[in-house]
């Protein structure tokens, strides 16, 4: 069963998100931020929430701005904008009196994730699944506009199908932002899942999210994944992995 839920970006535009509930006992509940330019409906998000669910975690997996069913203009956000967002929607969370104990991000949900941590004291544990180490690689996407944008301060993109706005801030706060204190920093658990053989983010960045990052950590090869966890089963089989692993860390 999943609830559809609304709160206030840190812009303030309304974001569109989807409560996995937990069947049965309740475990604990939870977090997942999407990856760049995706949605609340991309498989890793989806099935891996829905399967914590069946686990017994509820998850809470939402819209980045402009994207989906959320509100707003999707070059007004930003890697910041981001780890804000993921920042409102645990306390959302504790809001609705389900608190998170655990936050998962992928892609560059997962430098999300890990950043947003150390603005959420109670959050438990943190899961990153093909994570990038530096968040302004994701530049590589669109170098062939950047040249203009940084010029005119705008330029239209079409990724996925999709006709985004992309934003000479947007570009600046990507180049800016930085994610080696956050992981050193972290001061909880940390579970880098990756697949060794993902072309989108090579695996050589959870290897150095792994060797940043301070006991306890584990590290779990998604082997046979692609970096969309799109094939059947396979964000079905990370979702267990995190179960398994969260346990510990878990109130119930």
């Amino acid at each position: 069963m999943a609830e559809q839920v609304r709160f206030a970006s840190s812009l303030g535009p309304m974001l569109a998100g989807r409560l996995d509930l937990p069947a049965g006992a309740v475990r604990g509940w939870g977090v997942f931020a999407h990856g760049f330019a995706l949605s609340n409906d991309s498989p890793a998000a989806a099935r891996t929430c829905k399967q914590l669910a069946a686990e017994g975690i509820g998850m809470l997996r939402f819209d980045n701005l402009g994207l989906g069913d959320s509100e707003g203009d999707w070059g007004d956000g930003s890697v910041m904008v981001k780890v804000d967002d993921t920042v409102r929607a645990a306390e959302f969370m504790t809001e609705r009196g389900t608190p998170p104990d655990i936050l998962v991000g992928h892609s560059l949900g997962g430098a999300a994730v890990i950043a947003a941590a150390g603005r959420l004291p109670d959050v438990r544990a943190v899961v990153t699944i093909g994570a990038p180490f530096e968040p302004k690689n994701v530049e590589r996407h669109y170098q062939a506009l950047v040249d203009r944008v940084m010029r005119e301060g705008h330029a239209e993109w079409l990724v996925g199908g999709k006709a985004l706005i992309l934003k000479r801030t947007f570009v600046e706060d990507t180049r800016r932002a930085e994610l080696r204190h956050h992981v050193v920093e972290l001061g909880r658990p940390l579970l880098v899942m990756h697949s060794p053989t993902d072309s989108t983010v090579s695996v050589a960045n959870a290897s150095r999210i792994f060797r940043a990052a301070r006991h306890p950590r584990s590290f779990i090869a998604l082997e046979g994944s692609d970096h969309l966890l799109s094939a059947p089963g396979q964000a079905q089989r990370a979702a267990r992995v995190i179960s398994a692993w969260a346990d510990p860390y878990l109130p119930g």
